[in-house]
């Protein structure tokens, strides 16, 4: 039976879900970039092979980012200030920033590999690999982490929950600039000698910039729990990511250069990676206050939540499908079987995506580690994983 609190929260839920899942409409940007530049990726063997692994790593640095914001300013160990603040902020921001250099070299080792093993391409790859990785991800340490620590602040002044509006708000900045910035270095890097020398030149300013962070701060042992944890999720992360990598390929090679599917690619696993990180956030921030049963069966007591995420992730899906339509003018037969690829998409990969997000959160929390650290990093990739593949199946079905 549904009593009046539950539903003015399923209500507040739904209400804020699909305030923040509308952002996602800005992923139709990074889609655009991408069905525009499609072609000069296949200048690189694995441009289109790295592209879900970039955003599924910055989305999982990210998402531990913002998951620890919402948590630590709900409990009070974090002020609700950019620059005055607490040892565990700045912490927490050293360790983002130096996970983000070791993604990178394990994203880049772990890509080469599979490249060579599966597409026949060489070690040497391995070099270009790692020097566009490390600028497009450097920038996105640059650009968006300042608006991660804002609109969390922003927030949770206005009395939102950060756990529902953050993540999905700034995932869609985040993907259109680091779309933006992933396509623009392998262009540059293979148009010109001088592109090569600049991506180096950031790249090298960058491993001096971790260094400096881990001189300052290897012993101190919040920072090393902090990498710890952080690598050992990144580590499962980077293993995922290529399921997306080699699954997007292959949807071209089934669909060809169809622009209206990679136009909605990034908004359709930014939203499904959304619903997870609101289900996941908010799981971990109600089992540290002790709202929440460290039991599979609690999911129960959390399906308002998961109800309202998910019913506001079908608008935003119907929505991705009408714009698109709109945009390569195809409103009649193609504007039906485009919704009903998607609707599809959708039922398989929502439901999935819930049931890992909730696994996790219980699991690590049993074992005395830090939900934050692992729910919503892995949950980002699992969902890009999860959604690439249901997408593959869904045009296989209904082609």
């Amino acid at each position: 039976m549904i009593t009046l609190n539950g539903l003015k929260e399923s209500t507040s839920t739904f209400t804020q879900s699909l305030l923040s899942l509308s952002i996602n409409l800005g992923g139709l940007i990074s889609g655009a970039f991408l069905a525009v530049y499609l072609d000069a990726l296949s200048r690189a063997p694995w441009g289109l092979l790295l592209f879900p692994g970039i955003l599924s790593i910055r989305g999982s640095i990210g998402g531990i980012l913002s998951s620890r914001l919402g948590t630590a300013l709900h409990l009070g160990t974090v002020e609700p200030s950019l620059l005055k603040n607490t040892k565990e902020y700045y912490l927490s921001l050293a360790a983002i920033v130096t996970i983000t250099l070791f993604s990178c070299l394990i994203l880049s080792v772990v890509s080469a590999f599979f490249g060579v093993l599966l597409l026949g391409m060489s070690i040497s790859d391995l070099i270009d690999i790692l020097g566009v990785t490390i600028v497009t991800m450097g920038l996105s340490i640059v650009l968006i982490t300042p608006l991660t620590i804002g609109v969390s602040i922003s927030a949770f002044k206005k009395g939102l929950d950060p756990d529902v509006m953050v993540y999905p708000v700034i995932s869609t900045l985040a993907d259109i600039l680091v779309t933006f910035c992933y396509l623009t270095a392998v262009t540059r890097y293979f148009e010109s000698s001088y592109g090569r020398y600049i991506t180096w030149t950031f790249d090298l300013l960058f491993v001096a910039a971790v260094a400096a962070i881990l001189s300052k701060n290897f012993r101190e042992r919040d920072y090393v729990k902090m990498m710890k944890e952080f690598s050992l999720s990144l580590m499962l992360v980077t293993l995922i990511v290529n399921v997306s990598g080699f699954s997007l390929n292959r949807i071209r090679e089934t669909i060809g250069n169809r622009p209206k599917v990679f136009m909605v690619y990034p908004a359709l696993i930014d939203t499904v990676g959304d619903v997870g990180s609101i289900v996941g956030s908010t799981a971990t921030t109600k089992l540290a206050l002790g709202l929440l049963t460290p039991s599979f069966s609690s999911i129960k007591g959390h399906a308002s939540t998961v109800g309202a995420a998910w019913s506001a992730s079908m608008l935003m899906f119907f929505a991705y499908s009408t714009l698109a339509s709109m945009i390569y003018k195809s409103l009649s037969g193609g504007y039906v079987h485009l919704s009903l690829q998607l609707l599809a998409t959708n039922l398989m990969a929502i439901p999935l995506i819930v049931a890992i997000v909730h696994f996790i959160s219980i699991m690590t929390y049993k074992y005395g580690l830090d939900p934050d650290n692992f729910t919503v990093p892995i949950e980002s990739s699992i969902a890009d994983a999860v959604t690439t593949l249901c997408l593959l199946v869904a045009l296989t079905l209904l082609p």
